[in-house]
C-alpha cells in the first residue's frame, strides 16, 4: 500500500522485524532505509541483542537519512530494569534535501505500521540522540 504523500510502499519485512524486535527482543536495533528506485521502505541492517548503543549510532550513515527503532533498557528511579521502544527519524543537515523530504512526508505512514512504538526522536545530529537525550525521554 502505497502513502499517498511520497508514494512510498512499506516492504512486509519491515513489519516482520518490528514484531520481532518487540515480542521476542530478537533485536536491539533495526535500521530502515527508503530505497528510492522501487518506492519503498526496506530493513537495511538488524542490531544483535548484545550489540550497544555506540554500535547502534554507527549504523547510522552520516550523510543520509534513516528510519531506525531502538530497543532501550534502562533503570527506573525505583533501581527496576525497563525498556522502551524509540522511533528515531534520523536526518542529517548534510543529507540531500530531497532526501530529507522523501523521509518527512513518509514519516507518519510508517510509523503508524510498526504498532508499539512508545517514544519518537528527530534528529539532525548525534548529539539530538544522545543516550542523555534517552533518559532525558525514558525517567
Amino acid at each position: 500500500m502505497a502513502n499517498a504523500a511520497s508514494g512510498m510502499a512499506v516492504n512486509d519485512d519491515c513489519k516482520l522485524k518490528f514484531l520481532e524486535l518487540k515480542a521476542k527482543r530478537t533485536y536491539r536495533f533495526i535500521v530502515y532505509k527508503i530505497e528510492e528506485k522501487s518506492k519503498e521502505v526496506i530493513v537495511e541492517k538488524l542490531g544483535e541483542p548484545a550489540q550497544t548503543y555506540e554500535d547502534f549510532t554507527a549504523s547510522l550513515p552520516e550523510n543520509e537519512c534513516r528510519y531506525a527503532v531502538f530497543d532501550y533498557d534502562f533503570m527506573t528511579q525505583e533501581n527496576t530494569p525497563k525498556s522502551r521502544i524509540f522511533f528515531i527519524a534520523w536526518s542529517p543537515d548534510t543529507s540531500r534535501v530531497r532526501n530529507k523530504m522523501i523521509y518527512a512526508s513518509s514519516k507518519d505512514r510508517f510509523k503508524r505500521e510498526l504498532d508499539g512504538i512508545q517514544v519518537e526522536l528527530q534528529a539532525t545530529d548525534p548529539t539530538e540522540m544522545s543516550l542523555d537525550v534517552f533518559n532525558s525521554r525514558v525517567l
